[in-house]
């Protein structure tokens, strides 16, 4: 198991490494925020310190800018979190790819500027020895957030290159409802780009701000047995990362969160993995 920071979004990057250690929890998943916060050297020191492996680091991505400024600015903040990766000593850089321009309605044309810094960036990643994980996100975050909606469609945005350089992120939240899921996860075991599986709930009703409607799993309606099998059989046996956004977890004790994660982990996930 591994703790993803964004499940402790009120900790440090220090606070989160101590609350791993003290919960036995090996690895970490760091988002980029909390390493700037750090500092790229000392979290990088603090998690090798604490004997802890780095999962994965969120986050590249949004890579839809309409206008050449904006994309230079994409591929040079992508260049950056990939040897920010480096430093951490992760293989796998998530990217959240991003949603329609300001003003544009055009979802085709923002779907092949991904795949046009995709390309640009590829090179660069292979050169870093750092893999490009590609995560589609639920449809309700097409507009805003990641154009890339299911499991298949992120395949096949990587189909051109090596799996060793873009590789697929399952995250639970995202993907259960997919009725392609069983067929995309073996699809991706067969091509070797199941790069992270990353487990949360689906809450209902839907929060205020959907992007809190994650929840520890258990409490809400995915099937993880089901889908943990399908990963498993797939050929996975990296990290699983816990990540969740919900205010009643962060605004919880971190320690008693962690207790809570490693309970439900252990009944609902690891069975299956």
């Amino acid at each position: 198991m591994s703790l993803n920071s964004a499940t402790t979004k009120k900790w440090t990057l220090a606070e989160a490494v101590d609350g791993c250690v003290r919960a036995g929890i090996p690895a970490i998943g760091p988002w980029r925020d909390i390493v700037a916060d750090t500092g790229l050297d000392k979290a990088a020191k603090l998690i090798k310190d604490a004997g802890l492996r780095v999962s994965s680091l969120c986050r590249g991505g949004f890579l839809t800018a309409a206008d050449a400024e904006g994309q230079a600015a994409a591929v040079a903040d992508n260049r950056a979190a990939i040897l920010e990766a480096v430093a951490l000593d992760t293989q796998e850089l998530f990217l959240v790819v991003g949603g329609l321009a300001p003003g544009e309605k055009d979802v085709v044309a923002a779907r092949q500027r991904v795949a046009d810094r995709l390309e640009d960036l590829v090179p660069f990643a292979v050169e870093h020895g750092v893999r490009l994980v590609l995560e589609p996100l639920h449809p309700m975050y097409a507009a805003d957030r990641a154009l890339i909606s299911t499991l298949g469609q992120a395949l096949d945005l990587a189909s051109p290159y090596d799996a060793k350089a873009v590789g697929v992120a399952v995250d639970t939240f995202h993907v259960w409802w997919d009725p392609e899921l069983k067929q995309q996860i073996q699809r991706a075991g067969r091509e070797n780009r199941i790069a992270s599986y990353q487990v949360c709930d689906f809450n209902l009703p839907i929060a205020a701000d959907a992007l809190l409607s994650r929840g520890m799993m258990g409490d809400g309606v995915i099937d993880f047995a089901t889908i943990g099998a399908w990963v498993r059989d797939a050929g996975y046996t990296g990290d699983i990362e816990v990540e969740i956004f919900n205010q009643d977890i962060w605004d919880a004790d971190g320690d008693s969160v962690l207790e809570t994660m490693k309970q439900r982990y252990a009944e609902l996930v690891l069975p299956y993995a």
